[in-house]
């Protein structure tokens, strides 16, 4: 698997072998390289929110349904014994209250996944549109001048700051909700830590040439961890 933007492997899912994690990588990141949507890959690798990864760990990328289920048959065993040794430990009121049925379990606020207000993330022309012709970009390139502001296209979380994608140079990635994403790349500099709550139109970078030969953003948004061209979800321009 390439992963430089401009090849037509790019967002397209791997549905076999690995990756183990280098310092610096996300989940996020790992995500967007091989074409998944994050809560799938975490789901398939038996990782919970707030899906914390470290160097070293190997990230599979077959074998979604016995690795799916694992951690849930590890979790009742484990619970079960606990609940077992209280039990003996603990008397007869406890085996009394062991015998209630057990509290419904929290549920927690539905998940984020509505449309998102997207805005433009930078100023000046559109060099190169969204294309899923072989070796097409999938994002956009906007030119401008090497320093200028590049802004959040919607209010996010920034889940990955680095240069380790190859071809992206230095990449923001945000999380605008759990199905969209948002990814800005050959910056000059990262204004932005990982972890940043963002808002809308704040600066979040400054426009530059990483990983390129002329000073543009690559921009790109990913529903679901797929490649959506940006120019049906942002406003017009007059």
């Amino acid at each position: 698997m390439v992963d430089i933007y401009q090849r037509d492997e790019q967002g397209t899912r791997v549905t076999s072998g690995s990756h183990r994690v280098q310092r610096g990588e996300t989940l996020y990141s790992i995500a967007w390289r091989y074409g998944w949507d994050y809560r799938s890959l975490a789901r398939t690798n038996g990782i919970g929110a707030p899906y914390t990864i470290y160097p070293g760990q190997v990230i599979s990328f077959g074998g979604a349904s016995a690795t799916e289920t694992t951690p849930e048959r590890r979790t009742a065993s484990s619970s079960s014994s606990s609940a077992g040794s209280r039990a003996a430990s603990s008397g007869s009121s406890t085996a009394s209250r062991s015998s209630s049925p057990p509290a419904p379990p929290k549920t927690s606020s539905p998940a984020s996944t509505g449309p998102v207000p997207w805005q433009w993330p930078a100023d000046g022309k559109l060099l190169e549109r969204y294309s899923t012709a072989a070796g097409g970009r999938r994002g956009i390139a906007i030119g401008g001048r090497e320093g200028s502001p590049v802004r959040a296209a919607a209010a996010g979380r920034v889940v990955y700051r680095g240069s380790g994608l190859t071809g992206y140079g230095n990449l923001l990635i945000i999380k605008h909700n759990d199905r969209w994403l948002s990814a800005y790349a050959h910056n000059k500099k990262l204004l932005v830590k990982e972890g940043d709550q963002v808002s809308a139109g704040e600066e979040i970078a400054t426009m530059g040439a990483s990983g390129t030969l002329h000073t543009q953003l690559h921009f790109e948004i990913r529903k679901d961890g797929q490649p959506v061209d940006p120019l049906t979800l942002l406003p017009r321009k007059s």
